[in-house]
């Protein structure tokens, strides 16, 4: 699996049109729904930290975590041009080990379908749990099984930018909801003005609903809400993107 080597200094030309203020949206109205008043977040798999830099600009202590090197150095260079502090470590999820809870955790950007285990979502899970103070809030989205199967599919697709193109082929799996993303991408190199071209494969798999809320109710988490597409409503056979909202259980 790539752990966004190149791809990382291409990765926000080709996400421009991410809608990033709606994940900020969506997480202040699960916050005000929770009735609580954060202070700090862990942002898990905060790639180049465009979550990051908005949660720190309005207020928020932030920790970004994330596998890729390159990914984190650069979420630095942003929080340096945006004049805000971010702390970063470079972790798997799925090990994580930070010393210090957390007010609320986030794994956005359908990052958990990364993990290729059901061990590895429920250590990611468990861990997130005893990484949030009692009374924590964890937030995070996963691709639908419809998005999976009907959306990606067996699917190509194709982008064609004077600075970075890109050809993306994808393989469902229905054995066990995967696909495979194998993209080709030509990026323009001003120093040897020529394109350079370099791969990446990545691997995203999903579960059912009840599979997510199962995992959150056996790692202790309580007041397990679900929602779609960035709205507040149930999701249907249509949805793409499924939410989960949860709290740690609060001190005895």
């Amino acid at each position: 699996m790539s752990r966004y080597g190149e791809f990382a200094y291409v990765y926000d030309q080709l996400m421009a049109d991410v809608p990033y203020d709606d994940w900020a949206e969506f997480f202040n109205q699960q916050v005000a729904k929770a009735k609580t008043k954060p202070d700090s977040i862990l942002d898990l798999a905060c790639g180049t930290g465009e979550l990051s830099v908005r949660f720190a600009q309005e207020g928020f202590s932030v920790v970004g975590v994330d596998l890729s090197d390159d990914m984190l150095m650069v979420a630095q260079e942003k929080a340096t041009e945006a004049g805000v502090t971010l702390s970063l470590f470079q972790q798997n999820m799925a090990e994580l080990e930070l010393l210090k809870e957390f007010d609320c955790v986030v794994i956005f950007c359908d990052s958990l379908n990364y993990l290729q285990s059901d061990k590895e979502v429920q250590e990611t899970i468990q861990r997130v749990y005893k990484h949030l103070k009692p009374g924590g809030l964890f937030i995070f989205d996963v691709h639908s099984v419809h998005k999976m199967k009907d959306v990606f599919g067996n699917q190509s697709f194709s982008y064609v930018d004077e600075d970075v193109s890109y050809i993306w082929n994808c393989t469902y799996d229905d054995t066990d909801m995967r696909v495979e993303h194998d993209i080709t991408f030509f990026a323009y190199d001003e120093e040897m003005d020529a394109y350079h071209r370099f791969d990446e494969v990545h691997a995203q798999r999903t579960w059912s609903i009840d599979h997510y809320q199962s995992w959150l109710s056996e790692a202790g988490f309580i007041n397990i809400e679900v929602s779609a597409d960035f709205k507040m409503s149930e999701p249907t056979s249509n949805s793409e993107r499924i939410f989960f909202s949860a709290q740690k259980k609060e001190a005895e």
